[in-house]
């Protein structure tokens, strides 16, 4: 028997993306069968870049069902910055979903072989809402990983026109036996709490098991 197992937030995001969709689901009351879902692990736009950059981070994973679209950043209880009461989403954080999510409600389809074009229609907004940042330039890594995942996700969900439809979310990863959920994050994310207490082995959790 073959048996994978996996530390830290990665794995344990990997392994709720694995196992446990239906939790994220359920916190938004979304009906979406998990099987139906589409799932980014660890989609990467870079360097979370500063002043002057296209890049802007990566999400630890990006959940689409048949009507919402989950930004999803991880924490867990064994990193330094959670004190069992709040959990900061950092400055650089929150402007990679503001940012994707503009690309997100302005793609369309019909950029797909024309991201230049999506450029030429788009940049005075892109300057004018992200001051200091510049658009994904034509021909880059980031424009093509861009436009590769925001067209999936339009074909899975079809065009985002709402915001409402795109939400914020902190996957935040506990031992009840040690700790409780936080209770105050940032108000422009949702927080969904998965217990893993009965899941590890040491401090491992176990991604998958074969015979």
């Amino acid at each position: 028997m073959c048996k994978i197992l996996g530390y830290g937030e990665d794995a344990f995001t990997l392994w709720v993306l694995k196992h446990r969709i239906a939790d994220i689901l359920e916190a938004f009351q979304d009906q979406t069968t998990p099987s139906d879902c589409l799932i980014f692990f660890r989609p990467s736009f870079g360097r979370s870049g500063g002043e002057g950059s296209a890049e802007f981070g990566e999400f630890d994973a990006i959940l689409a069902s048949s009507k919402n679209v989950y930004l999803i950043e991880s924490k867990w209880d064994n990193f330094s910055d959670f004190t069992d009461e709040k959990v900061t989403i950092k400055s650089v954080q929150k402007m990679r979903h503001r940012i994707f999510r503009w690309y997100l409600t302005r793609w369309d389809p019909n950029y797909s072989n024309d991201w230049e074009g999506f450029v030429r229609d788009h940049i005075s907004d892109f300057q004018k809402t992200f001051r200091g940042k510049k658009i994904a330039p034509s021909g880059s890594l980031l424009a093509t990983n861009l436009q590769f995942i925001l067209t999936m996700l339009q074909k899975h969900c079809g065009k985002l026109s709402s915001e409402r439809n795109i939400k914020n979310v902190l996957l935040f990863f506990y031992n009840r036996n040690r700790s409780t959920p936080p209770i105050k994050i940032s108000r422009d994310f949702n927080l969904v709490s998965i217990d893993y207490s009965q899941e590890i082995v040491g401090a491992f959790i176990t991604l998958d098991q074969k015979t």
